[in-house]
């Protein structure tokens, strides 16, 4: 098994939670899914923890934010999770936006863009506009390189394995 490939030492709390998210990706990246991970915090301590597994659930709304939230509503044993802060490794989708202003989260803290899907200004900006009754804070570009990395690492990985596929 290919050990996870970072090592960070740090004491700031956005790369200490980052990097956890990260380790949730690289449990995907080993699964042939998609590597994005999440972690949602409140009171400086993990709540819950999600990653993709769209492949292996034959869900598309399994994404590691709703999985995340799910679990965090879980643990709180409610649906609103103020004073929460979710982080992700890569920009949130349409839905996972979606289900976060619907949660209320108070911030969204993630790595890479995401210029397909990205709900954060990379594809379209569902945070622009002043939600009526909530307003999350965002912090991007959290370790940005390290998740970029691993889902270029991925998607090399996939390509190659689709050519030898051809090939035979």
């Amino acid at each position: 098994m290919t050990p996870f490939p970072f090592q960070i030492i740090t004491n700031n709390d956005d790369d200490k939670f980052m990097l956890e998210a990260l380790k949730e990706a690289w449990k995907t990246f080993k699964n042939n899914e998609v590597p994005v991970g999440a972690v949602l915090v409140r009171e400086n301590k993990i709540i819950a923890r999600g990653h993709n597994q769209v492949e292996m659930l034959k869900d598309a709304t399994a994404h590691a934010e709703m999985l995340c939230l799910t679990a965090g509503s879980a643990a709180l044993d409610s649906w609103r999770l103020s004073k929460t802060t979710l982080y992700c490794t890569m920009e949130p989708c349409s839905m996972c936006a979606g289900a976060m202003l619907l949660s209320r989260i108070d911030t969204l803290v993630y790595g890479a863009p995401d210029i397909r899907h990205g709900a954060n200004g990379s594809w379209v900006d569902l945070f622009a506009q002043k939600h009526p009754t909530h307003e999350i804070s965002i912090r991007r570009g959290i370790l940005g390189d390290e998740s970029s990395f691993l889902l270029k690492e991925f998607f090399k990985k996939r390509r190659m394995e689709k050519q030898g596929e051809k090939s035979e």
